[in-house]
C-alpha cells in the first residue's frame, strides 16, 4: 500500500513538471533512418544507430543551424536541456554540484581521464575534429586529443543518410565531456554491415590496448530476434582483447539488441531526466520507456549476474546500468554535416549512454582486464546508493511489462552513475 500511494504521488508529481523542456506537443521526435530496422546485403546483417533527435516546435529555436548570436549558443535561456556541466551535477561527478543542476547555471565540467576510449562508427565523419571542437569550446572543456582512424584502411565514404555522421559528433562529444583528458580514437569502419564494424572494433581494441587500456564504445546494433545464436557467439570472440572494456548500446526500442546482449560487453541503458519547468531544477530520473533491454534470446547468464539470477533465469539480462537518453531530456550535440542542417541538434537515444558511460568508467581510472571484470565491479555495488542511484520509477520493455523496481530491472539495470566510485 505504501508503494502504491508513493507511486500516486509521483505520478501526480509528473503531471505538473515536463519532461522536455520544450512543449512536447509543439515540436516531435525524429528518428533518422540509420536508426531504423537495416536487415542484410551480401555483406550479412547490418547494424543501425540508436539515435533519436528532438525537432522543436514551430516559433522555437531553429533545429540544426548555427545561431548567428552567442547568446542563442546553448545552452539556451529557459530550455533545460542537458550540457556535459548539467550532467556532471546530476551524475555527481563534480566536487560540489550546485543544488538543482540547471543547464543554464551550472558550469563545473567533469574532469579526468586517463589512456584511451576508442568509438566505433560506420561512413566517414569529415568534420570530426573540428565539430569535437566546436561542443568542447562552446561548453569549456579543454581541447580534445582526437585521432580518426579508417579500419580498412582507405577513407569510408558518407552515410547518405547523414544518420551515422551524426552518431560519430555524439560520440566524440560525450565521450570527451566524461572523460575531457582522455586520447579519443574515432574508428571509421567501411560501412555499417557487422562484417566492418567488427573489423573496426579488432582495430579500436588493439589502439586501446597500446594505450595502456581503457574503453571501446559502440552505439550501434541490431535485434537480437533478427540474429542467431551462431552469429552471436562468433561476434562476442571480437570483444576479448586485454585490458579493454567494451560498452554498447541497449537500443531504442523494447527488447534486446546486440552486441549490447553479448556476455563480453557493458550493457547501456537509457533513462529519463524530469525538471522543473520553472525553477529548472533537477526532480528526479526516471526509466526510458522506449530504452531497450530484457533477457536475451541466445546469451546465457554470466558470472556477474550470478546475483539476480532470480530475475534474470539463465539467459544474460541487459543493460546492465544507464545514463539519460531521452531526447525529450536530451542532451546538445553540434554537427556541421549538411543533411539535417548544420549546428546544434538535441539528441537522446542510447547511443548517448554508450559514450558517456565509457568516459565516466575511464574518469574512475579502475581500467579493468576486461568487461566481464568491469561488470563484477558493478555488479559487487548493485544497491549502493553511495555508487549508484537505484531507478524505482517507470516501466518499460515490451508491452511495457517491465517495472522499475528497487535493485536490477530490465529498464535500468543496477541503475545510473553517482560518482566514480564502484565503476
Amino acid at each position: 500500500m505504501k508503494r502504491l500511494i508513493w507511486f500516486l504521488s509521483v505520478a501526480v508529481a509528473l503531471s505538473l513538471l515536463s519532461f522536455s523542456p520544450l512543449a512536447f506537443a509543439q515540436g516531435h521526435v525524429f528518428t533518422p533512418p540509420s536508426s531504423l530496422a537495416q536487415g542484410s546485403t551480401s555483406e550479412g546483417p547490418m547494424a543501425r544507430t540508436h539515435l533519436r533527435i528532438l525537432v522543436p516546435g514551430a516559433g522555437q529555436m531553429t533545429w540544426g543551424t548555427t545561431a548567428a548570436n552567442p547568446a542563442e549558443l546553448p545552452p539556451f535561456p529557459g530550455f533545460l536541456f542537458e550540457t556535459p556541466a548539467s550532467m556532471a551535477c546530476v551524475y555527481k561527478l563534480v566536487v560540489l554540484p550546485i543544488h538543482g543542476c540547471n543547464p543554464n547555471l551550472t558550469t563545473a565540467n567533469p574532469s579526468g581521464g586517463n589512456h584511451a576510449i576508442a568509438l566505433v562508427d560506420a561512413f566517414d565523419d569529415p568534420t570530426a575534429a573540428s565539430d569535437l571542437a566546436t561542443f568542447s569550446a562552446q561548453f569549456g572543456l579543454p581541447a580534445a586529443k582526437l585521432t580518426v582512424v579508417f579500419a580498412q584502411g582507405t577513407k569510408p565514404g558518407l552515410d547518405p543518410s547523414g544518420g551515422f555522421e551524426l552518431e560519430e559528433a555524439l560520440d566524440m562529444e560525450w565521450a570527451h565531456a566524461m572523460a575531457p583528458e582522455a586520447q579519443l580514437f574515432l574508428v571509421e569502419a567501411k560501412n555499417n554491415s557487422f562484417t566492418n564494424l567488427f573489423a573496426a572494433a579488432v582495430v579500436a581494441s588493439n589502439l586501446v590496448a597500446a594505450a595502456g587500456g581503457g574503453e571501446v564504445s559502440m552505439s550501434f546494433g541490431a535485434p537480437e530476434a533478427d540474429l542467431s545464436a551462431a552469429f552471436e557467439a562468433a561476434g562476442d570472440a571480437f570483444f576479448t582483447t586485454p585490458g579493454v572494456v567494451y560498452f554498447a548500446s541497449a537500443g531504442d526500442s523494447p527488447g534486446t539488441e546486440y552486441p549490447s546482449a553479448s556476455v563480453n560487453v557493458v550493457s547501456a541503458g537509457g533513462t529519463s531526466i524530469s525538471r522543473n519547468t520553472t525553477t529548472g531544477n533537477f526532480f528526479l530520473e526516471s526509466t526510458w520507456q522506449d530504452a531497450g533491454g530484457g533477457p536475451s534470446l541466445f546469451e546465457p547468464r554470466p558470472a556477474f549476474q550470478n546475483v539476480i539470477k532470480h530475475i534474470v533465469g539463465d539467459a544474460r539480462g541487459t543493460p546492465d546500468f544507464s545514463f539519460n537518453s531521452n531526447p525529450t531530456s536530451g542532451v546538445w550535440v553540434f554537427d556541421s554535416n549538411p543533411v539535417f542542417g548544420t549546428g546544434w541538434f538535441i539528441v537522446g537515444g542510447t547511443s548517448v549512454a554508450a559514450p558517456s558511460l565509457s568516459g565516466i568508467v575511464n574518469a574512475a581510472g579502475g581500467f579493468r582486464a576486461s568487461s566481464q571484470a568491469e561488470n563484477d565491479e558493478i555488479y559487487k555495488h548493485l544497491g549502493d546508493g553511495n555508487d549508484f542511484r537505484d531507478i524505482t520509477f517507470g516501466n518499460c520493455g515490451l508491452n511495457v511489462s517491465n517495472l522499475a523496481v528497487d535493485g536490477w530491472d530490465f529498464c535500468t539495470g543496477v541503475g545510473s552513475d553517482q560518482g566514480l566510485r564502484g565503476k
